[in-house]
């Protein structure tokens, strides 16, 4: 279920939870609708909707943070390959393998993570796509074995002399920096929402909207008023989701950090 429809889903929930409580006010004696029972009620709405409210910020500072970090992360990623290529290139034409595949692996990384983006352009690039999986995104195994055959291409070098063992040593400790800051993109891309918090969240909006039908007076701006706050948080919602699967969505982590990078590469 895509966010857009996650949100539909929690729209509809609201404005049925208020179009229950339309209905059930006419049923309600006239002792539950007393001045005494009316404010009681007022008090515990009050009660969740500032609850809601806190929570919904707590989840959108969150979720902006937990999206801040992962974009700052992939413009990290995109330097160490950078780096990367600047050390294969010194250590000398044995390493042009490499650094081949290195371009190879990055354009297949743009292309399976933003696959809603026009894909880099390149005629190392479609053979590339064909080989890794269909997983759209950055765990796809197909690009892990990509970065493993230049693992195994970097270890099966033969140094000539001490200053190109050198080399080899910072070859070797900026590969595994790269492969380090791509399981810290792995783990990060994942959701970080709790879906039984989520469901908590809903009921508490629903039976605060279910409140807002039994006192609203019956007429087209109270009906609007309704309709509107259940708009509002559903798009919250939809901010909040989107923040929460930066590769995915409307919001996304940009991919200039590395075209930026695969720029470099090729030169």
């Amino acid at each position: 279920m895509s966010n857009l429809e996650d949100a539909a889903l929690l729209m509809t929930v609201l404005l049925c939870a208020s179009g229950l409580g339309l209905f059930v006010r006419p049923l309600l004696s006239e002792r539950h609708r007393s001045r005494e029972t009316a404010d009681l009620v007022q008090l515990v709405v009050t009660m969740l909707v500032t609850f809601a409210a806190l929570v919904l910020g707590l989840l959108i500072t969150s979720a902006k943070a937990s999206f801040d970090a992962i974009d700052t992360d992939m413009r990290g990623y995109a330097s160490d390959l950078i780096e990367l290529n600047r050390m294969l290139n010194e250590y000398g034409p044995d390493t042009k393998p490499m650094q081949q595949a290195l371009r190879s692996y990055t354009a297949a990384a743009i292309a399976t993570t933003w696959t809603e983006e026009p894909p880099p352009p390149g005629d190392y690039y479609p053979k590339t796509v064909q080989r890794i999986s269909t997983d759209a995104d950055i765990e796809s195994s197909g690009l892990g074995d990509m970065l493993a055959n230049i693992e195994v291409r970097l270890r099966e070098l033969v140094p000539p002399d001490a200053m190109h063992q050198r080399l080899l040593g910072d070859c070797l400790n900026q590969f595994k920096r790269v492969l380090d800051q791509r399981w810290k993109l792995i783990e990060e891309a994942h959701s970080s929402i709790s879906l039984p918090f989520y469901l908590v969240l809903i009921f508490w909006l629903a039976i605060a909207f279910g409140s807002f039908g039994l006192s609203a007076p019956r007429n087209a701006l109270s009906y609007a008023t309704i309709l509107l706050g259940a708009l509002a948080i559903a798009s919250a919602v939809v901010v909040i989701l989107d923040l929460d699967t930066p590769f995915t969505g409307t919001l996304v982590v940009s991919s200039r950090p590395m075209r930026d990078a695969l720029a470099h590469l090729s030169q």
